[in-house]
């Protein structure tokens, strides 16, 4: 099953401890690349660079940036092919952005499933 790996920056207070507790990123990546799970995945350029699309009354409407006040946002993805969730879960909970932000795990819904 695929799962998508949402890697969110949350603006939290990350102690010292966590910062020296997260794992390489490139040590993490080699893991998980190595054990055939990672599908793709990227970096995401800042918030500030984002467009949100709408269409509301047939109109079409564009806004720079967020859109909402927070301190949250997604600065990253990761597409993994895992046997279930809990190992979904394993590999999320290795990746550095565990301990100073946080990860989505969400797993995908085909269109052919209602």
């Amino acid at each position: 099953m695929k799962y998508l790996m949402f890697v969110v920056k949350d603006g939290s207070t990350v102690t010292e401890a966590d910062r020296e507790a997260a794992p390489d990123i490139e040590k993490w990546f080699a893991d998980v690349n190595g054990r055939g799970k990672w599908v793709i995945g990227d970096r995401l350029r800042p918030v500030e660079d984002a467009t949100t699309v709408r269409v509301r009354s047939g109109e079409l409407l564009l806004t720079d940036g967020p859109f909402t006040e927070s301190k949250e946002c997604i600065v990253g993805f990761d597409v993994l092919e895992c046997d279930d969730l809990d190992e979904a879960i394993e590999i999320a909970a290795g990746h550095p952005m565990a301990y100073g932000g946080s990860i989505e795990v969400r797993p995908f819904w085909p269109i052919d499933e209602g």
